[in-house]
C-alpha cells in the first residue's frame, strides 16, 4: 500500500494521493475523511487506484448486470461489494484514477454533480482530449459515439456515482486512463447495454495522439482541474440537524462483500444517492 501524499493545490480543499489501495481500506479512509468534513474540517479530494473490484450501487439488483459467475470472479481475484452510492454496477482497477470528492453539498446536489462532470472534462482537456461531453440523464463523461458491427455505442470514459450523508458527499468519479478494458466485459456497465467503456490510452491509440499521459500527470491535471472548477463553489457546511455533527456509524454506512456462496443487497439508511456509477 502506498504512503498518502498531499498534492499541491491552490483550492479551498486538500488533494491527497492514496496511490494503490484495496477497496475496503479506501472506503475506511473515505469514511474517516467524511466524518472530519461533517465536523467542519477541511474538504478533501482523494485520488486512488484500486486492485480489480466490482461495486454495486443502490440501483443494482443482486448483481444481475454481472455477466459471469461468482466462481469465475473468484478465480480472477475480483471482489464484489455492494455500497451506498447511486447507480448500478461498475468496475475499478489498475490504470483507473478514482476521484473521491469529500465536499460539503447540502442541497446543491445537482450543481455538485454538474461540477464533478466539468472537473472531469477539464482533467481530460488538460490531458489532450477536448471533445468530451456529459450525457443528459446519465451522470458520466463520454467521447463521441462509435459504430461497431453496424451498431452505434456510446463511448464512456468516466463514471460518476455519489452518496450524500450529513450534507457531505462520498464516492465520486472513476476515470479510465490505462484501465484493462476487457474487465468491463464482465458487466453491463452501469446497466447500460448501449454503452462501451473507453480509456485515455485507447483514445490516444485510436486517434494517433502519441504518448499517453502518465497516472502522475493525470492526477496533477485532476488537482488543477478541480481547483479551477470549484473555485467559486460554496464549501460552507450547513447542518440540518444534530445528526450532521455525528460520524457515520457502521450501521448507517457499510459495504458488503459478495462471494460465490453469499450475496446481499444491504443498503445504508439516511443516505441520499445520485446516479450513476
Amino acid at each position: 500500500m502506498s504512503t498518502p501524499t498531499l498534492l499541491p493545490n491552490n483550492g479551498p480543499f486538500d488533494v491527497v494521493d492514496l496511490g494503490m489501495m484495496d477497496y475496503p481500506a479506501a472506503w475506511a479512509r473515505q469514511k474517516a475523511q467524511h466524518a472530519a468534513v461533517a465536523r467542519g474540517e477541511r474538504p478533501t479530494l482523494l485520488l486512488v487506484e484500486h486492485p480489480p473490484v466490482l461495486t454495486l450501487g443502490r440501483k443494482a439488483t443482486q448483481g444481475e448486470n454481472i455477466v459471469v459467475s461468482p466462481e469465475y470472479l473468484h478465480q480472477q481475484g475480483i471482489e464484489v461489494y455492494t455500497i451506498e452510492r447511486g447507480g448500478d454496477v461498475t468496475y475499478h482497477g489498475p490504470g483507473q484514477v478514482v476521484m473521491y470528492a469529500i465536499f460539503p453539498v447540502w442541497r446543491k446536489v445537482r450543481d455538485f454533480l454538474r461540477l464533478l462532470e466539468a472537473a472531469t472534462q477539464r482533467t481530460l482537456a488538460l490531458c489532450g482530449l477536448t471533445d468530451t461531453r456529459p450525457n443528459p440523464g446519465y451522470a458520466g463523461i463520454y467521447v463521441p459515439d462509435r459504430v461497431i458491427n453496424g451498431r452505434q455505442y456510446h463511448q464512456k470514459i468516466a463514471s460518476i456515482g455519489v452518496a450524500i450523508k450529513q450534507n457531505v458527499a462520498l464516492h465520486g468519479v472513476g476515470l479510465n486512463i490505462s484501465t484493462h478494458l476487457p474487465h468491463f466485459e464482465l458487466i453491463v456497465p452501469c446497466g447500460l447495454s448501449d454503452t462501451q467503456m473507453t480509456s485515455l490510452a485507447r483514445e490516444y491509440q485510436l486517434r494517433g495522439l502519441g504518448t499517453v499521459p502518465s497516472m502522475a500527470e493525470v492526477k496533477k491535471a485532476a488537482s488543477l482541474a478541480f481547483a479551477s472548477t470549484f473555485a467559486e463553489y460554496d464549501f460552507t457546511l450547513v447542518p440540518t440537524s444534530a445528526e450532521a455533527k455525528q460520524p457515520i456509524s457502521s450501521a448507517q454506512s457499510s459495504i458488503t462483500q459478495f462471494s460465490s456462496t453469499q450475496s446481499s443487497n444491504t443498503q445504508s439508511s439516511g443516505v441520499t444517492t445520485r446516479d450513476t456509477a
